[in-house]
């Protein structure tokens, strides 16, 4: 393994191992044989099915749950939203699609399924992802959906807009 310090591939030792993220991995800490530092490393078993999403322009990439982190991440930037609540969000939005019949996903269905979990976790995070998403053409489209989401977050909204999503 390349050590994210030095860069050289050195034989490292591990030094503590457990498990992670309910079991799904390994994290193991490890130094460097050559300058001493540590890093961190997670371990996971590679699925036998592989999931793909088919992009807008109709091409396809093997999902990659680090990306939809990632989204959520950028969505999330300067919010108080933990990063562990991110990452058990973005899991169970990859074990979700895993346990779906389809193996194949639209890039669309994904996108919902983060926007709905950043609806309850952070109404701006939900705002700032749903901007990009839903490709809001003019401020009145931002500003209706802020009043949507305003609107269940007083508890006016009798929960029923979820039915039409």
């Amino acid at each position: 393994m390349q050590c994210p310090s030095c860069k050289e591939i050195a034989k490292d030792k591990v030094v503590d191992s457990r498990p992670s993220d309910g079991g799904k991995t390994i994290r193991r800490r490890r130094e460097c044989t050559i300058c001493h530092k540590r890093y961190t490393t997670k371990e996971r078993i590679e699925e036998e099915v592989r999931l793909t999403v088919i992009k807008k322009d109709g091409s396809r990439m093997p999902f990659d749950v680090d990306r939809v982190l990632r989204s959520m991440r950028h969505a999330c930037y300067k919010r108080p939203t933990p990063l562990e609540t991110l990452q058990r969000e973005a899991a169970a939005i990859e074990d979700q699609l895993a346990r779906g019949d389809e193996s194949e996903i639209p890039s669309r269905t994904i996108g919902m399924m983060v926007c709905r979990r950043l609806r309850d976790l952070d109404h701006v995070a939900y705002v700032r992802f749903a901007s990009i998403y839903h490709e809001f053409k003019d401020l009145d489209d931002m500003l209706e959906e802020i009043e949507l989401v305003k609107e269940a977050a007083t508890g006016s909204d009798p929960g029923q807009q979820a039915l039409f999503d």
